[in-house]
């Protein structure tokens, strides 16, 4: 199965190994991975700022890169619920309104293309450690995704998932709701990491490194142990 693979901005400029990961995966898996270099944004940041004029030039630039294809694959759940839940309301009476909601309903995340497209659970991937998930809120309200990525890691060899409590609690960042309410945004992501030390796991995992990155901020500024990582980092671990 050939799929194209989308890179959020997050990953491409701060976490790009979670990228290249994702093509191991994604490869492991059985896929021909095709790479776009001409993509950019999905248009997200700008329209949930109010720039709506902006966010539509850069969703066009998306439609455009990516109609044609048979499967959109990107290790973001924010990302991938924008275009799923966003592009037909953006383009609703518009020239692009068609292939718009046709690039909609061909993506997908990460651990929901490997489960539910592919029926692929077991990568024989091997990560010796005791984690804990959280939702995302893109990957749990907007996505529906909840079973796919624990699915994923207890298939995982050496890998202890314990559940922290309010695992579907928000951790704060919200994009630019960590800068509006920064107070607030900082008391989310503290409670957050209390629950999942509290499961003495050795990481947070996550489908989302908006997720992760804004934890992980606040684990440094705190001194504490625990550690975050991506989803497809672990997928891709041990061969």
């Amino acid at each position: 199965m050939t799929v194209q693979l989308f890179i959020p901005c997050f990953i491409d400029q701060l976490y790009p190994e979670v990228a290249f990961n994702t093509i191991k995966v994604l490869q492991k898996a059985g896929c021909t991975v095709k790479y776009n270099e001409q993509q950019t944004c999905c248009g997200q940041p700008a329209f949930n700022a109010g720039f709506w004029g902006e966010s539509k030039d850069v969703c066009t630039k998306f439609v455009q890169d990516f109609d044609g294809v048979d499967y959109i694959v990107s290790p973001s759940a924010s990302c991938t619920g924008f275009v799923r839940n966003n592009f037909g309301k953006i383009f609703e009476n518009n020239a692009f309104q068609s292939p718009a909601k046709k690039v909609a309903t061909q993506m997908f995340e990460l651990s929901e293309f490997l489960t539910k497209i592919l029926n692929v659970t077991d990568l024989g991937a091997e990560f010796n450690a005791k984690v804990t998930y959280h939702d995302s809120c893109a990957a749990l309200r907007e996505c529906k995704i909840k079973d796919a990525p624990r699915t994923l890691l207890s298939k995982v060899q050496g890998l202890e998932i314990v559940e922290m409590k309010d695992t579907d609690a928000c951790c704060g960042f919200g994009g630019s709701f960590a800068v509006k309410f920064d107070t607030i945004s900082i008391a989310m992501a503290d409670q957050k990491i209390d629950n999942a030390i509290a499961t003495d796991a050795e990481y947070i995992v996550s489908t989302d490194t908006s997720c992760l990155m804004h934890l992980d901020g606040r684990i440094n500024f705190n001194g504490q142990a625990i550690k975050v990582i991506h989803l497809a980092d672990i997928l891709a671990s041990g061969y």
